[in-house]
Parts: structure tokens; C-alpha cells; sequence
């Protein structure tokens, strides 16, 4: 029988391919290049637009349980951060201390389910002060992950020195990318996303 791999990806529009005029964004791209493979999975693509980890958290556990039901090998790939350093009444949308507890969460649940995380950092937006919120963030959820022995991608900086991601961006709307950028975000995620695969 085939293994039966089933695999939700959780997070904001980033998850969902926003701006990308081929609908796949990277969570496509990823679920594409596993078919290619040999590693036929079913994806669930699970990102909602301006989602904060605050939001995720409270529909994680509703979402993802009927699609990982018991006997299937199941797994969560997970990716937010940006909508929480988004700036608003004089702080950030969600403070980092928070944003950090939430992703501490969510790897708990995840962890008493026995699901399988891969975490994928938060991407740059066209915005350097922006950015920095989020840079900060993003060094604290690799701490988080690696304490809890999670893999953590971390794209961030490496998109940010992007020319081809900081032109798709600055070419949408100033916050994602088109197809060339998520062809971008996802060739750095594949490395990881293989040896996951393989675990």
C-alpha cells in the first residue's frame, strides 16, 4: 500500500501564493516538486490573508485534525510572522513576546498530536522598517524551533538580498511577490523540505 503522507501548510496569504498569477505559489511549487519526486502527497493548503500567529493559533487545531486523521502519516508545515510586526496603533499587530508564545503553542499541539513541523521563516516585504520587526522576529522563532528540535528554513535574510524577490515584490504590491519570487522562496525551502520529507 502507498504511504498515505498528508501534509497541511498553515499560515497567512504568503502560504496561500498571494500575487502569484499561477495560483501556486511556494506551497505549490514545494507539493510539486515532491510529486516529481516520487513522493505523492495529498497538500492542504491552509493560509488566510492578513492572518496573524494570534488567528492561526485559534483555528489550528480545527483545521488541521480532520485532515490528519489517526493512521496517515501526517504533517505541518508552518509559516507566519509578517502580519504580526505589521505596524498599527503605535505598536506592531501582535507584540513578539506573544508572537513567540504562540509559535511555542502551536508547536505543542502540533507535538501532542504527533505531527511532524517544518517551520518557514517569515519573508521580507518592500519595507525596511517593517522588515526589521520581522528580522527580530525571525531570529526568535529559530530559537524556539531549534530548543523544540523543529527544522526552521530561514529565508528572511536571504530574500531580502534577493534581486529577483525584491523586484517581484516591488512589481506587485509591495508585499508579495509573482511567480518568479515564489520560484525563488521555494528553491530555498526544498533542501529542507527533502530531508523532512525523508525523516
Amino acid at each position: 500500500m502507498n504511504r498515505d503522507l498528508r501534509v497541511c501548510f498553515v499560515g497567512d496569504s504568503f502560504v496561500a501564493g498571494v500575487g502569484d498569477p499561477d495560483f501556486r505559489g511556494w506551497v505549490g511549487r514545494l507539493a510539486s516538486a515532491a510529486h516529481a519526486e516520487g513522493i505523492p502527497l495529498t497538500a492542504y493548503n491552509l493560509g488566510v490573508r492578513r492572518q496573524t500567529s494570534a488567528e492561526i493559533l485559534r483555528r489550528f487545531r480545527a483545521e488541521c485534525a480532520p485532515r490528519l486523521p489517526d493512521g496517515v502519516d501526517a504533517r505541518v508545515v508552518l509559516s507566519f510572522g509578517v502580519n504580526d510586526a505589521m505596524h498599527e496603533n503605535g505598536g506592531s499587530r501582535v507584540a513578539p513576546d506573544e508572537s513567540v508564545a504562540n509559535l511555542g503553542e502551536l508547536l505543542a499541539q502540533a507535538g501532542e498530536r504527533g505531527w511532524p513541523v517544518l517551520m518557514v521563516a517569515p519573508p521580507p516585504i518592500a519595507d525596511d522598517e517593517h522588515n526589521a520587526r520581522t528580522a527580530a522576529l525571525d531570529e526568535r522563532f529559530a530559537q524556539v524551533c531549534a530548543a523544540a528540535e523543529v527544522p526552521y528554513v530561514r529565508v528572511h535574510q536571504l530574500l531580502r538580498d534577493s534581486a529577483v524577490w525584491a523586484a517581484d515584490v516591488r512589481a506587485g504590491d509591495g508585499a508579495h511577490p509573482g511567480a518568479a519570487g515564489y520560484e525563488e522562496m521555494a528553491a530555498l525551502i526544498v533542501p529542507q523540505w527533502r530531508a523532512w520529507l525523508s525523516r
